[in-house]
């Protein structure tokens, strides 16, 4: 360390963080409860230079600094009371990343000197070592600079060469949410140098799978940086490999850079590279926690820059956090800078990165000004006002872990819900499990009941069967149990209830009988999502089969166990070529994406609806039936003449009328076609029974015919070109 050398001017107190012009940097850090705020500068020797900033402006601590530009090499450490019974943790000894940082160099090495108290260990009966609970109150003078990454002054000029967001509709989007080392990292076709990263992921091989499978938009795990090496798994030679624990809302993660220092800029050139394709970037974001821990956490960021002010305390006890994420804190959103942190980071990434969207973790932590979930809280309605923020793509994740917390269907205006309620009703649906009728309408139909009432439309149902968190739509007809002993956690972690079936066989399995009834089932699954009115998202990896091995928590396992295995699309492409399929046949019929609800009664004063159901016999569902869960085949009549949309040049959407069987019981079952229908014949397009499922020339039928549908299986039945006569008789 050496004295300071460095010419520093007063500055500014805006905007936050490091910010270069033509003579030298701002540097600006938000503390309200500091004494002092030392900037730290780095050489590539990992000297340290310290400058006190010179001044202070409304809790803004400043200073300019002539002469520093781009790739120079920063930390803050902030000088204050450590009093942890008051909530105040500052320890000027710790080193701390900047939350306004546009860039980290390198990862954080776990060791004791991250904390702000002497380590303690306390064994349990079954030889696990924990932090002895009152370690906290004492204080470490143990330096940290060693063990933290950096942050860097970045430059941001970059050729985005006219790049424009591709916009897509709602009802036109097609989610694929991937993790962009693990989609990359096992593709022999992309070079070894940019596999796993932001290039391999812009490189042509990899969007032309994108563009193959007809995917809108890709659904990003985690790419703020964060803590990779978390206490919990260092003894285990495993690390965090989703990055729901960030360090810095503004840094893209690092790892993911094929060049050291370059990973702004290949972000970039990724984004522009899908955008060019048509496709759409939505980042994963988690504003909920960050990977500081609890009162037991180290010192890294927000934790020793002003503990009370950015995290989420007890008010009876403030030495204590809340805790409505399950990860040992949350932030404290009630407070003006914690908002203005997080509406800075997602301006950040619209106008500088060209991202398209958000989908935020744990969403209902966001809205709890008190301890209950308020949906008018503050930052819906800053959201909701916001020029930029307000036309991109806003995704909520709508429960925490913290009382009243699961909140689908109760976000406002502008908001789409990942639909919890849509994956447990439709997997119970296809494993034969107890369902009412009534449900499973709601949610193939998008969810009229979770959201109609709030103005919104289908597309506010993002509708999903398997995600990153759980089984792969391979795992979940595989495994009836969780299989996460590779995590080193004795099988604990992770949901015990998947509401998922084996199919007769747990695992892997040569049977064959049982290997068919799986393939049956996951396109059941597909089909059903892609037929279903809302917004389809799919599981990276899910349409070559990718398991996990029935471990269903891979948090932890940046390993082949993650990522994707390109060889099972070399050995068997079936599932693949079925899954484009289905994708190219959802958009191409619009109504199966209509953006207007299905309303089962007459439209236009045409004497026919635009929605039919019925009993496998033909015969209506009567108003007691819906609630029957005894009921276990259905069959839906969907209108195109009737279809209440416009496209966006102001022409009518007309489309086929489709009849669609579902069988999802245990033996084969006849379906007669409604005689109600005004639709002489019917032709079989898809049967999931079928390897392909695709029917080139399939079999016609006639109203007075009945059709013999296998067990657990799905037939869709087109009326072409009938736009004037496919009537429904509501009588």
């Amino acid at each position: 360390m050496t004295s300071t050398t460095v010419e520093v001017w007063p500055g500014r107190p805006h905007p936050l963080g490091a910010t270069r012009d033509g003579e030298g940097t701002n540097n600006a850090q938000y503390s309200e409860n500091a004494t002092g705020v030392t900037l730290c500068l780095f050489d590539t020797a990992g000297t340290e230079t310290q400058i006190a900033l010179p001044k202070v402006t409304n809790y803004v601590w400043h200073g300019f600094l002539p002469g520093i530009g781009p790739g120079q090499r920063y930390g803050f450490r902030v000088d204050g009371p450590y009093e942890p019974e008051q909530g105040h943790r500052f320890n000027v000894n710790k080193l701390l990343i900047d939350p306004y940082a546009k860039a980290l160099t390198g990862n954080i090495h776990f060791g004791p000197e991250l904390f702000s108290f002497p380590v303690e260990h306390v064994e349990d009966g079954d030889g696990e070592t924990s932090l002895l609970e009152n370690c906290d109150l004492n204080f470490s003078d143990m330096d940290s600079a060693a063990a933290m990454p950096k942050a860097v002054v970045s430059d941001a000029s970059f050729d985005w060469e006219g790049d424009r967001p591709p916009d897509v509709a709602w009802d036109q989007t097609i989610i694929y949410e991937v993790h962009v080392r693990g989609f990359t990292q096992q593709n022999e076709k992309i070079p070894a140098a940019l596999r796993g990263t932001y290039a391999g992921m812009a490189h042509p091989e990899a969007i032309a799978h994108l563009k193959s499978l007809g995917i809108t938009a890709v659904e990003l795990l985690p790419v703020h940086h964060f803590n990779k090496y978390p206490g919990h798994l260092v003894t285990t030679g495993l690390h965090n490999y989703w990055g729901y624990d960030s360090l810095a809302y503004f840094a893209p993660q690092s790892d993911y850079s094929s060049e050291e220092g370059q990973q702004v800029k290949e972000f970039k050139e990724m984004v522009k590279a899908l955008h060019k394709e048509g496709i759409e970037v939505i980042l994963d974001v988690v504003y909920n926690h960050t990977g500081e821990g609890n009162h037991l956490g180290p010192t890294l960021t927000l934790k020793g820059i002003d503990n009370a002010a950015y995290y989420r305390l007890v008010e009876s006890s403030p030495r204590y956090y809340m805790d409505f994420t399950g990860c040992g804190n949350s932030l404290n959103v009630r407070h003006p800078q914690v908002l203005k942190l997080i509406m800075d980071s997602l301006r950040y990434w619209v106008q500088e990165m060209h991202v398209d969207g958000f989908r935020f973790d744990l969403a209902s932590a966001l809205a709890r000004e008190l301890y209950e979930v308020d949906r008018l809280s503050s930052f819906f309605d800053i959201i909701h006002q916001d020029p930029i923020l307000s036309t991109t793509k806003l995704i909520a994740e709508p429960w925490d872990l913290g009382e009243g917390g699961y909140q689908v269907g109760n976000f406002p205006l502008l908001w789409s819900e990942w639909n919890g309620k849509y994956r447990d009703t439709i997997r119970d649906f296809w494993r034969g499990e107890r369902y009412t009728l009534g449900d499973f309408a709601f949610r193939f139909t998008g969810s009229s009941d979770l959201y109609q009432d709030d103005g919104r439309l289908p597309h506010a149902s993002i509708n999903f069967i398997t995600a990153h968190d759980g089984f792969t739509l391979n795992d979940l007809v595989s495994y009836n149990e969780k299989h996460n002993e590779a995590n080193g956690e004795g099988n604990r972690d992770g949901e015990s209830y998947n509401r998922s079936w084996n199919c007769g066989i747990e695992g892997e399995t040569d049977d064959a009988d049982v290997l068919a009834l799986r393939a049956r089932q996951r396109r059941n699954y597909l089909t059903t999502l892609m037929l279903s009115q809302g917004v389809p998202m799919i599981l990276g990896g899910d349409e070559m089969g990718r398991t996990t091995q029935g471990n269903n928590n891979t948090y932890c396992q940046d390993n082949s166990l993650s990522w994707f295995d390109w060889q099972l699309q070399a050995e068997d492409d079936s599932l693949l070529a079925f899954t484009r399929k289905l994708i190219e046949f959802r958009r191409a019929h619009p109504i199966f994406s209509r953006h207007q609800w299905f309303f089962g009664r007459e439209i236009h004063g045409s004497g026919v609806v635009d929605i039919g159901w019925f009993h496998a016999d033909g015969t209506r569902i009567g108003d007691p039936e819906w609630h029957d869960g005894s009921i276990k085949s259905i069959s839906i009549f969907l209108n195109g003449a009737e279809i209440p949309n416009l496209d966006r040049k102001g022409q009518r959407i007309l489309d086929d009328s489709f009849l669609l069987l579902f069988n999802p019981s245990e033996e084969p079952l006849d379906f007669m076609i409604p005689e109600s229908i005004e639709t002489k014949e019917w032709q079989v397009v898809l049967d999931t029974c079928r390897t392909d499922g695709f029917v080139e020339q399939g079999r016609i039928y006639k109203r007075d015919q009945t059709i013999l549908v296998s067990a657990r299986s799905l037939v869709i039945l087109d009326c072409p070109h009938c736009f004037s006569v496919a009537g429904l008789k509501d009588n």
